[in-house]
């Protein structure tokens, strides 16, 4: 029974995205197809609205209740990866704001995107069968995530401005959705760690929960993606000019993560942190913040960074 149990898990972990491609977008058909369940559309888009940012709550809250402060380091390559995901990100945001009518808008949206997505939560398993240094990603990851929430409220509003609230409105409007959901899980770990570590080590046990989490929030991102696809008027060229893009954003992060890594020998780190992305938070962020079907830039990067990922744990098996 055991053994079966782990086939199953094994196997689960091996297929995880198609498993939930293909689940996020058969559920969002099954569901649309049935006529008696037309009127509960708007209740199920407000209800997946607080489902989907509280799943990437609990897997963030879940892999910080597993860091040490004391096993957190610093490295030089982590100033060059948060100018690496901030840099191009506020340079596509100035671009649309003086360019609004850009017919390639929705594939610059794509890739800032992609680029300033944060690192994901699996991106630290990655990294130890690697062989990579753990500490250094994860405390990348922490700070990654607190510019992110800084970031993003700062910058969506030069590109998607509302004609009836301020810049500052705007601002105060995205934080108050953004920064709680990345640095309240960061906070309530540390603070429950300094008060209780015992009950911080028992969360932290709930490595597979996260897992299970992730596929949830995975098929749910999925089956918005697809609404988004389904209901947009933007021309099949412009969509696959999104794929494109993610999949440019991607070999250029990994590539210029090993190559700051290089320097301070933590390549693995590096290319991970800036690689690996927690791509079901981009593809809430666009269609709740930006242009709806650029939300697909966070499926297709997550395909792409975990073919990646795969290419590069068969080599190191092998």
């Amino acid at each position: 029974m055991y053994n079966m149990k782990q086939h199953i898990l094994t196997f689960l972990r091996n297929w995880t995205l198609p498993i939930a491609l293909l689940t996020g977008v058969a559920a969002y058909f099954t569901y649309v197809s049935i006529p008696f369940l037309d009127h509960t559309h708007q209740l199920a888009a407000h209800t997946l609205a607080i489902v989907q940012p509280s799943l990437i709550f609990l897997m963030l809250f879940l892999t910080f209740c597993k860091v040490r402060p004391q096993d957190l380091h610093l490295a030089r390559w982590q100033i060059w990866a948060l100018l690496l995901q901030s840099i191009p990100f506020a340079l596509g945001a100035l671009l649309l704001h003086y360019l609004p009518q850009s017919d390639w808008r929705i594939v610059i949206e794509g890739a800032m995107l992609c680029m300033i997505c944060p690192t994901a939560t699996a991106a630290a398993v990655v990294t130890r069968k690697l062989g990579g240094n753990v500490g250094t990603l994860t405390a990348y990851t922490i700070v990654i995530n607190l510019t992110v929430a800084l970031l993003i409220p700062a910058v969506v509003p030069l590109v998607h401005p509302h004609p009836e609230l301020s810049f500052l409105h705007s601002f105060l409007l995205i934080i108050s959705k953004v920064f709680p959901l990345l640095f309240g899980p960061f906070l309530l770990a540390m603070l429950l760690r300094r008060l209780s570590p015992k009950i911080t080590e028992w969360f932290a046990q709930f490595r597979e929960l996260s897992f299970y989490l992730w596929a949830i929030a995975l098929s749910l991102a999925i089956a918005a993606t697809t609404r988004s696809i389904v209901h947009t008027t933007c021309p099949w060229p412009y969509q696959l000019g999104i794929a494109g893009a993610s999949l440019v954003c991607c070999i250029v992060q990994f590539a210029f993560g090993r190559y700051i890594g290089h320097a301070c020998n933590d390549s693995i780190s590096a290319a991970q942190a800036c690689g690996q992305k927690n791509t079901i938070f981009a593809i809430w962020i666009g269609y709740t913040f930006m242009t709806p079907v650029t939300s697909i830039a966070g499926g297709f990067y997550s395909i792409w960074h975990n073919i990646y990922n795969s290419w590069q744990l068969y080599k190191k098996n092998k």
